[in-house]
């Protein structure tokens, strides 16, 4: 499955929408096919101040623990409670209803220094 168009994807998976002054935030097709099979989803409370670099969650699989990074500050407005009641959302629509975290951002343009969906894919063969 490719990255949606809109999508700006970090080197460690985590994919970043903007709409005005909210980032929805997920983990790649790619990130989903390297964990096999997402069997717990844990994020941070709406209202938790996120600075660029910090933890937003965590994602389990029978392989590992893996934690989802921000690289956007901002404050999480809303926490995708259907994904964290049922993680296998994450496997079958990462970039739709498996989305984990908004958040209110007053600055998007840390998100122009990741890569676009066609470069992340290229890089890694998502096709």
């Amino acid at each position: 499955m490719k990255s949606p168009e809109q999508c700006r994807v970090s080197e460690s998976h985590e994919w970043f929408v903007a709409q005005a002054s909210e980032v929805t935030v997920g983990i790649t097709q790619f990130a989903v096919n390297e964990l096999t099979d997402v069997t717990y989803v844990q994020t941070k409370a709406v209202g938790t101040v996120i600075a660029v670099g910090d933890v937003v969650g965590e994602v389990e699989s029978v392989k590992t623990t893996s934690e989802i990074y921000c690289f956007v500050a901002g404050t999480i407005s809303a926490v995708n409670d259907a994904a964290v009641k049922d993680p296998s959302l994450l496997n079958s629509d990462p970039y739709g209803k498996g989305w984990l975290v908004k958040l209110k951002v007053s600055d998007v343009s840390p998100l122009s220094k990741l890569m676009d969906a066609a470069t992340y894919d290229s890089k890694h063969a998502v096709h």
